[in-house]
């Protein structure tokens, strides 16, 4: 085995493009090399340059096969076809009994002469999301210039160039240059591995491990930050952006003017943020402080004095933009900004926001009654929700949609439940966010997802397995996540409904309810939960009250975790075996047993417990106490174990061997109560 290095030096990568670069690279080499049994395989990637490592074959040795053909009396369209599929002249074939055969011998190939073939095809055919064409008359694309091509095999180069027929590949050839730190380090130097390359870098002032600059920038922000005694809001998103923009981190720490301090929060962290890449930071009860970090790229002679006073100029720029927006949207008040928004398109088969805000009041009021909100304050909330749609901040920095008009419903006086369903209508935007607080933002967020999903469900708009342009599966989620943290009682197919009766479109409210429960056991499955469960419990029919069927199955799993569950679960799929296997002859077997058909003490005492068990479970069902009917069912555990130890089900009399079919037919009827057993898996 001999050491593949390759590395892609080029003008800056942009940072959300890097990593999937990196993985599209390894992919595609691994296809193209796979002769070669390419293993460890390693890549680095970085703002200038992208680079794999891995050990290779030396050689793809020689090889032979045999392939069988048509019949020597088949058509001769057959014979043609076999010949064209593997590209060969019948003067190759031979004659082996009564078949065609092609013998083929597959020359060996030095591992270099296929890497020089085969990287220029997988370059010329990247798949970058975006590319570009640079200088000359070269038809070659990539993402920014490519400068400089690495490529080595145990430490020799494997020379090759990109040229395309009249294409000159931007003169582009392979070698052992790469080039240092842009301004600390700038030239070109040549390595010899991946190791060398590595080691000469750091040298040079570039840090090649995306992981390792990561580590360096939260360290090195977290530690200026607790040097004044306070804390950098996390932010990973950011963290793995800033980590893709640098070669050399250097974590320094600006000041910001007092006179910006009374900004909202999230106003300063977002525009940091997105304007700056700066991470906020907090003092020790959260609340933005009056500083703010970010990370350079060079190391500066005056200890980082004039780059921190650049940004710190630059921020108060931002934050003066911001101090205009804060102020102007404040002399106007949410409600007067109502009107506006049927001048702004939703979604052109959905109408405009003034429509959906319409949608939404009554929605609210509807879920009110589920959340124990206040209809008055629900309806009020969704009058609201979209209004800072039309404001300067929110047209300036869409990500604070909902944050602001909450700031701005207090600002105007408004309840403070109204105020705290505005701001929160949007969450969870994702997994890790909180839900919505109170039972009005309760009523108003679950509002504003099912009329998304019922809506886009509606006009045909659903996910499909390659996108989900409307984030309807990020909706669902949320709904869930609201009804199960907050143990919300609700007939979601009902919910459903409503939500589609003011669509424009008519909808199939049992294609949207399906998706949820789909949506819940993607959920369960990611928690590692028990979802055969979950689809035993939805055997017995689709209950759209998610915490009812959540504690259902919850019940269900808990019973299978005791020895007296498990074992009942092995009885019942051997029941239902033998009545899959009998039910083929002469089924089926769902008739009422006839108690005088019993003969066997065992049989007896089963039908009894049967019985009694249907009788308590059917109240404890009733009332919801799944725990204690679950208690029931295990109880029947040992009359199962001992009908099957004493009772002879296929007696050799007729009526005898039916009565007792029927009777494991009442097993599986009366545990189907609550759960369809046969799709537990074990």
């Amino acid at each position: 085995m001999a050491e593949f290095f390759l590395e892609l030096f080029n003008e800056e990568i942009p940072a959300r493009m890097q990593a999937r670069a990196a993985d599209d690279l390894a992919r595609l080499l691994a296809e193209a090399l796979a002769a070669l049994s390419p293993a460890g395989v390693r890549t680095f990637y970085g703002p200038r340059r992208i680079a794999l490592v891995a050990e290779m074959a030396a050689s793809v040795p020689a090889s032979s096969s045999s392939e069988r053909g048509p019949r020597r009396t088949a058509p001769e369209q057959a014979l043609a076809g076999f010949l064209r599929k593997h590209d060969a002249a019948k003067e190759q074939l031979r004659e082996e009994g009564d078949f065609w055969v092609l013998d083929r011998v597959t020359p060996g190939i030095e591992a270099a002469e296929l890497i020089a073939s085969a990287v220029p095809a997988v370059l010329r055919r990247f798949p970058w999301p975006k590319s570009m064409r640079w200088g000359g008359t070269s038809q070659f694309t990539w993402v920014r210039p490519l400068r400089r091509i690495v490529c080595l095999l145990g430490g020799a180069v494997v020379p090759f160039d990109l040229r395309d027929g009249d294409d000159d590949g931007h003169g582009l050839v392979s070698g052992d240059l790469t080039e240092g730190h842009r301004f600390m380090s700038p030239g070109a130097f040549a390595v010899a591995s991946c190791a060398d390359w590595e080691a000469q870098l750091r040298a040079r002032h570039v840090i090649v491990d995306a992981g390792e600059r990561r580590r360096l920038i939260a360290d090195g922000v977290r530690d200026l930050a607790v040097a004044r005694g306070l804390a950098v809001v996390d932010d990973p998103g950011l963290l793995d952006e800033v980590a893709g923009l640098v070669e050399w981190p250097v974590p320094l720490l600006g000041s910001i003017d007092a006179a910006y301090m009374d900004l909202p929060a999230e106003v300063m962290q977002v525009s940091m943020r997105v304007n700056q890449r700066y991470f906020a930071v907090c003092d020790a009860n959260r609340k933005a402080a009056p500083h703010f970090a970010f990370v350079a790229n060079v190391v500066a002679p005056d200890g980082g004095a004039t780059i921190i006073a650049g940004n710190e100029r630059v921020l108060r720029a931002r934050f003066a933009d911001a101090r205009h927006f804060w102020d102007l949207d404040r002399t106007r008040t949410l409600e007067s900004r109502v009107a506006a928004l049927d001048a702004v398109t939703f979604h052109a088969k959905l109408g405009s926001q003034g429509d959906r805000v319409r949608r939404l009041m009554r929605l609210a009021g509807v879920l009110a009654e589920f959340t124990g909100a206040d209809r008055v304050q629900a309806e009020r909330a969704a009058l609201l929700a979209k209004a800072d749609l039309t404001t300067g901040m929110v047209g300036e920095f869409p990500e604070l949609q909902g944050v602001m008009g909450g700031y701005y419903a207090g600002h105007d006086g408004e309840d403070a439940a109204v105020a705290g369903a505005i701001r929160d209508h949007y969450a969870p935007k994702g997994p890790t966010d909180d839900v919505p607080a109170g039972p009005v933002g309760t009523a108003v967020a679950l509002a504003d997802k099912l009329d998304q999903l019922a809506g886009f469900f509606a006009i045909g708009e659903k996910p499909t397995g390659s996108g989900d342009p409307y984030a309807l599966r990020r909706a669902a989620l949320g709904v869930i996540r609201i009804i199960r943290e907050g143990a919300v009682r609700m007939p979601l197919r009902a919910l459903i409904a409503a939500a589609g009766a003011g669509q424009p479109a008519d909808l199939d409210v049992e294609d949207v309810l399906s998706f949820f429960i789909e949506r819940l056991r993607v959920q369960l499955r990611t928690e590692g939960a028990r979802y055969d469960v979950l689809n035993a419990v939805l055997g017995t029919g689709l209950d759209d009250d998610l915490t009812r069927l959540l504690a259902r199955s919850g019940a269900v799993a808990a019973m299978l975790g005791t020895e007296d569950g498990a074992n009942l679960l092995a009885g019942f799929k051997r029941a239902a075996n033998i009545l899959r296997i009998e039910e083929k002859k002469d089924g089926p077997h769902d008739r009422a047993v006839d108690p005088g058909l019993l003969e066997v003490d065992e049989e007896t005492a089963l039908a009894g417990a049967l019985d009694r068990a249907e009788a308590e479970v059917t109240k404890l069902l009733e009332s919801e106490e799944f725990g204690p009917a679950m208690a029931c069912f295990a109880a029947l555990r040992p009359f199962l174990d001992a009908f099957f130890e004493k009772v002879t089900v296929n007696d050799s009399r007729a009526m005898v061997r039916l009565n007792r079919l029927a009777l494991l037919a009442r097993v599986r009827a009366v545990l189907g109560r609550v759960a369809d057993f046969a799709r537990i898996e074990g």
